[in-house]
């Protein structure tokens, strides 16, 4: 089974409660969104490995340490995910930036696939794919299989906000993608949305209604 990891970081929290506020503008809202990515990225990537290598300081030659050559890379979905994706990449400047777009289908309600542009070497890459909201988990749980269809091995999903419904979808159709999470909320109403939430972070972002 996957992992849920839960940042409880005063200052992640301290943002996600601007986001949530209803009278937080747009502009404000999509650099909170920005900052709160930034700083789950700062965990989401601890365990990457390192190597020593030798660097001559002012001083003398220091041993210090690198990232050991991993290649990793952000795949948003479309189109709320993109708001993360730059507070990602001040951190990770060299991190390559995939995207993928589901809709639903009115009528079978599964998730289709309409877009999908990917690195060249996905299947050699640490994937970080990103949504803020993780509401009923289909269309993240489609776009983690559409990506291993591609190749993708290494798959991780952060979000701000979950449901426990969104967690349990996910975890059940993808044991090996571990979640990374801001809040998990109390669930979702009849309309499919997170509750308390934020309301619809993609409208948020956008300004669009």
């Amino acid at each position: 089974m996957s992992k849920v990891y839960v940042f409880d970081h005063p200052l992640i929290q301290h943002k996600l409660t601007y986001i949530r506020d209803e009278k937080t503008g747009t502009k404000e809202f999509r650099e909170l969104v920005e900052e709160v990515a930034m700083l789950m990225a700062y965990e989401v990537t601890r365990d990457l490995p390192l190597e020593e290598v030798s660097v001559k300081t002012p001083v003398a030659t220091a041993t210090s340490k690198v990232i050991a050559g991993k290649k990793l890379g952000i795949v948003p979905i479309l189109r709320a995910g993109l708001g993360m994706v730059d507070g990602i990449l001040k951190l990770i400047p060299a991190a390559k930036v995939g995207h993928i777009g589901l809709y639903r289908d009115p009528e079978t309600l599964k998730p289709v696939e309409y877009y999908c542009k990917l690195p060249s070497d996905v299947e050699e890459r640490d994937l970080i794919v990103t949504d803020p909201m993780l509401a009923t988990g289909g269309s993240a749980a489609a776009a983690i299989s559409f990506l291993k269809e591609r190749g993708a091995r290494s798959i991780k999903l952060m979000c701000l906000i979950a449901s426990p419904e969104g967690i349990e979808t996910v975890q059940k159709e993808h044991e090996d993608v571990d979640i990374y999470v801001a809040a998990i909320d109390e669930r979702l109403n009849d309309h499919g949305y997170i509750v308390p939430g934020l309301g619809d972070a993609g409208d948020r972002l956008f300004g669009t209604k």
